[in-house]
């Protein structure tokens, strides 16, 4: 018999935090809130293990907030760093908790903040657990997203769904795992906080189960948005409609786990990579230097532009408008991640660690990685698990940026060519996505042999 417990704390930053991810040393400091950002912790226990998982109204976390949050919630409550999933919704509208270079300045009190916050949350969910049964599902929600990378490129369009139900059949807790770029009310109120489309689907869920607490745990969504056709003030929130609808349906039709019991497993993930020549380290730092010597706006879109940002019009219009203040916040830039990049150049490994980390409760598995992952290895990590019902977990635990495919690595473009110079690492190969899906089915693997 399982029993589960969920709570949700506050994330919502104070006055003066920048929000993360729309542009270059915006100096993005919120001016209002549309929404408050939450840390919401659901903790299942089958009486031999438990596990919990936390999901977070943030943009990223980074290795040092996950360890802190799993350090306080063993000192509490008592359970192995390794049974805590942290993972972030990456709502583009509230901070980072884990520094990603010139898109908006971390504060490190918030940080330290918002990590107790979510070690809390995980505590008064393990307080308030009760017996409860899980029944799963999973279906496919279509025509929200595109693959922003490619034309016609593949999209992982699975919903999956977790429900966890009292003894008298009204849900408790519900998990939701979908993949889609939380960008819609960047668009419409960049200056504003708001947990964006996932957490519009947790209200409407919980309008529908008001005595149920929702959680969304975002999916493989590095090429995948939402249709900008929903970037409106009348149509933003149906996407959000959609999803919970399908959810409800999902939910409904699901079938209740007769064994669900708990296992979790954590391993690390080596992820070969290829050292910056160099030529690129000089490119970059010349190319800066003499535009910010002459105030040089010529070329830039057909040059750093097209790597640098998805659509460098709309990175001037950010900037107020002023082109000459855009090309300079890009070459200050540049400037930066090769002074940090030079440091150690020649002496970093061209491997990155990272781990990779399952939860399984029954029929359920919910595999995570750090990376803002790509659809084609979401779908082989799916087709490869052995199990009806997975969930895929992304920024979780950790932030490696953009794990792109063999087409993105190949073009240079912003996944490929620009995520790792703000996240100061060494660009991915085409072997690396590869690597990381083989990780996932390994640690997803150990779960299926444990508490059995």
């Amino acid at each position: 018999m399982l029993t589960v417990g969920i709570a949700r704390t506050d994330l919502t930053p104070y006055w003066g935090v920048e929000l993360t991810g729309w542009g270059y040393y915006m100096n993005r400091c919120w001016k209002s809130v549309h929404d408050s950002l939450k840390a919401t912790a659901v903790v299942v226990d089958d009486g031999a293990s438990q596990a919990v998982v936390i999901a977070l109204d943030l943009m990223v976390i980074d290795e040092a907030f996950a360890a802190r949050t799993r350090q306080q919630i063993s000192k509490w409550i008592g359970l192995p760093a390794q049974s805590v999933l942290l993972t972030c919704s990456h709502t583009h509208n509230a901070p980072a908790a884990g520094g990603l270079l010139g898109v908006g300045e971390c504060d490190p009190f918030y940080e330290q903040w918002a990590s107790h916050q979510a070690a809390t949350a995980a505590i008064l969910a393990w307080q308030s657990r009760e017996p409860a049964t899980l029944s799963v599902n999973t279906t496919r929600v279509s025509d929200l997203t595109y693959n922003r990378t490619r034309p016609g490129g593949v999209v992982d369009q699975t919903l999956t769904i977790a429900a966890f139900k009292r003894d008298d059949g009204s849900p408790l807790a519900i998990l939701v795992n979908f993949g889609a770029h939380p960008t819609v009310t960047t668009e419409l109120r960049p200056w504003a906080v708001s947990r964006d489309i996932p957490g519009k689907v947790c209200d409407y869920l919980e309008e529908h189960y008001p005595e149920a607490i929702a959680m969304y745990l975002q999916g493989a969504c590095g090429d995948v948005n939402f249709d900008r056709q929903f970037a409106t003030a009348q149509r933003w929130t149906e996407p959000a409609q959609r999803i919970a609808s399908a959810a409800i349906d999902a939910i409904n039709d699901a079938q209740q786990c007769d064994r669900p019991t708990v296992a979790f497993a954590s391993d690390t993930a080596v992820l070969p990579t290829r050292r910056w020549t160099d030529l690129e380290i000089a490119s970059d730092r010349d190319e800066a230097i003499r535009r910010l010597a002459s105030d040089d706006t010529s070329g830039w879109r057909e040059g750093f532009g097209k790597s640098m940002t998805n659509r460098p019009d709309d990175m001037v219009t950010r900037h107020g408008g002023d082109e000459a203040k855009a090309v300079r916040a890009m070459c200050r830039f540049h400037l930066q991640w090769t002074e940090l990049m030079m440091v150690d150049l020649h002496q970093r490994p061209e491997t990155l660690m990272t781990e990779v980390q399952a939860v399984r409760i029954g029929e359920l598995i919910i595999v995570s990685n750090a990376a803002e992952f790509f659809s084609p290895f979401a779908i082989d990590v799916r087709q490869r698990i052995n199990s009806p019902h997975v969930m895929i977990a992304c920024y979780a635990n950790g932030r490696i940026g953009y794990l792109p495919d063999e087409y993105d690595i190949d073009i240079r473009s912003y996944a490929g060519y620009q995520s790792p110079k703000y996240c100061n690492q060494f660009p991915f190969t085409a072997e690396s996505g590869p690597a990381m899906c083989e990780a996932m089915v390994g640690v997803s693997e150990k779960t299926l042999t444990l508490g059995n």
